[in-house]
């Protein structure tokens, strides 16, 4: 009988340290958001409105303004009109630049 007491006692005490001693699992669930496609570009514009020159950043406004399509085709056309306008010869690049980033908000 004091045997079974023990291999009882044994057991329980076994079972309870690794009951207690286990982890909680806690899941965290993260959710990422879509990168907003127009950042980049908002990030030149404002540089044009500071003063910086057109440079072989251009070479990329088609990549801009596809990604700005795919996202919102109303916002990819406009800024496809206004990227078209600042690249034309004589253009006023500071206050073109800054008219369409007000857009493009």
């Amino acid at each position: 009988m004091r045997t079974y007491f023990l291999i009882c006692l044994l057991v329980t005490s076994t079972a309870f340290s690794i009951l207690g001693c286990s982890e909680s699992k806690n899941e965290t669930i993260i959710i990422k958001t879509a990168a907003d496609p127009l950042a980049g570009v908002r990030t030149i514009l404002e540089g044009y409105v500071k003063g910086q020159p057109m440079r072989s950043e251009v070479t990329s406004f088609p990549d801009f303004i596809n990604s700005a399509k795919k996202a919102n085709p109303a916002k990819g056309d406009l800024l496809e009109k206004g990227l078209q306008e600042l690249q034309k010869p004589g253009t006023n690049l500071k206050a073109k630049a800054s008219e369409l980033l007000e857009k493009l908000k």
